[in-house]
């Protein structure tokens, strides 16, 4: 099984791009309405993934790298091209593509960031995963690891910038007839809704199901929403999740340490042994340097008081 970005490259339809991702890519997701529940029509596909690139560009001392004193070697965060069209595609009537392959240590440092894009893309229905290796599953079968109480502030901060848009943007073609249409840019609307929807489960449930919501969704799509009443839903909404946000039992902070380790366990699994990348330090080892700083602190204490 092919990636969906081996099958652009073999088309010859993407532009220039490191070599490497065709064949390190793990995960790939279709995004967008599709994710949502809210769209059948997947004639436009936005398509979000992660690639493991070389060892070096990960652990740049491979290659004699000092940080801070050598001149940075090649490095990889992101590719990314919009309007990709495929005329080949879905039996000749053709499709179009966005695709955006992300690092395997910028799309953990997003997820963990809990950028609501990049939890979304990891918590798509099955049916919108396109290409998963046994990599891309052990990232998927870990999804929960990344939430925490975090998200609030994310989630709320791209709902804003919603509203903000719905209000403020210049439409221009399809945009502008939506607007002519409901007197309002909906779709602007319904992504300041699920936004606020979606948070609202990380912090009670502690899970996310992106089609939950999606016959609410889909009336604000059919624009049987006031723009006045999706303000008044971000405003009453915020204030429930201001709330919700104490009280939630959900972690307070990244559980970055786990996190860490299952990245290196699904960089260990792409490159093999990482004994000459990394030291790991042993479980026992760690908690005696533990021991220790909790003996120092006491030794201090006593010498404060005596």
């Amino acid at each position: 099984m092919s990636s969906i970005f081996q099958k652009l490259e073999n088309k010859k339809l993407l532009e220039h791009h490191p070599s490497f991702i065709s064949t390190g890519v793990h995960y790939e997701v279709v995004m967008g309405s599709v994710a949502y529940g809210v769209s059948s029509d997947a004639s436009d596909m936005d398509v979000y993934g992660f690639c493991i690139p070389p060892k070096d560009f990960v652990f740049p001392h491979l290659r004699g790298e000092i940080p801070g004193f050598s001149k940075p070697g090649s490095s990889f965060e992101q590719f990314q091209q919009h309007h990709i069209y495929d005329q080949t595609a879905c039996g000749g009537r053709g499709r179009e593509y966005d695709i955006t392959i992300y690092s395997i240590i910028k799309y953990f440092r997003l997820c963990m960031e809990n950028n609501p894009n990049m939890i979304d893309s990891l918590f798509v229905p099955r049916r919108c995963i396109l290409y998963s290796t046994q990599t891309g599953e052990l990232v998927r079968e870990n999804r929960h690891l990344f939430l925490h109480k975090g998200a609030w502030h994310k989630f709320k901060g791209y709902a804003f910038s919603q509203v903000h848009k719905m209000n403020t943007k210049q439409p221009i073609g399809k945009r502008k007839k939506i607007i002519e249409q409901f007197g309002y840019d909906v779709k602007f609307a319904y992504h300041v809704v699920r936004l606020l929807n979606e948070v609202e489960q990380i912090l009670t449930e502690h899970d996310l199901d992106l089609e939950k919501n999606r016959e609410q969704l889909k009336a604000i799509r059919r624009g049987e929403w006031s723009s006045e009443k999706i303000k008044e839903y971000f405003a009453s909404k915020e204030r429930e999740l201001e709330s919700l946000y104490t009280s939630s039992k959900l972690s307070p902070i990244p559980k970055e340490s786990e996190i860490q380790n299952l990245l290196l366990n699904c960089l260990e699994h792409h490159y093999g042994s990482l004994e000459a990348c990394i030291i790991r330090e042993d479980a026992a080892i760690k908690a005696l340097k533990d021991i220790d700083k909790i003996l120092d602190r006491l030794d201090i204490k006593t010498k404060i008081k005596s």
